[in-house]
């Protein structure tokens, strides 16, 4: 059974999301995570999605100023791609933003998840650009904040 929920910083269940995405984002670039890149994490707000107590799916919210967060590190494991988890994901931590009192999204995406997020209501700012050798594209979703 699916379940959604928002863990702390430096738990055992962070650290199994901080090699969930590391197996899906990171190593088939050939890059790690540095102790530093995490500890710049602790006051993040991190969204899981657990299948049989296995976290499956992640996304992080970290605070840009009062009214926006940045999407980052969203990873949804192999085998579970495609089955809808990260819309519903991109929809938990949707709420999570606006009940933290966020009212802007703001996301840089892989070129090749560009259609999910104009699928799940986000916007394309700007033009291509490259980040960390691949191309992406800055993205942004107003919330309603009622």
């Amino acid at each position: 059974m699916m379940e959604f929920d928002i863990i702390k910083y430096d738990t055992p269940e962070y650290h199994e999301m901080v090699a969930l995405r590391y197996r899906i984002l990171r190593e088939p670039l050939g890059l790690s995570f540095t102790e530093a890149d995490l500890k710049k994490e602790a006051d993040d707000i991190f969204c899981i999605c657990k299948d049989n107590q296995y976290i499956i799916g992640c996304v992080i919210l970290s605070k840009l100023d009062t009214e926006t967060v940045k999407f980052r590190q969203m990873a949804i494991a192999e085998q579970y791609q495609g089955e809808g988890i990260g819309s519903q994901l991109i929809e938990f931590a949707e709420k999570a933003a606006k009940n933290h009192g966020f009212k802007r999204i703001t996301l840089h995406a892989r070129k090749v998840a560009k259609g999910f997020y104009e699928k799940n209501g986000y916007d394309t700012v700007g033009d291509e650009f490259t980040l960390v050798g691949i191309p992406h594209y800055e993205m942004v979703k107003l919330i309603d904040n009622k």
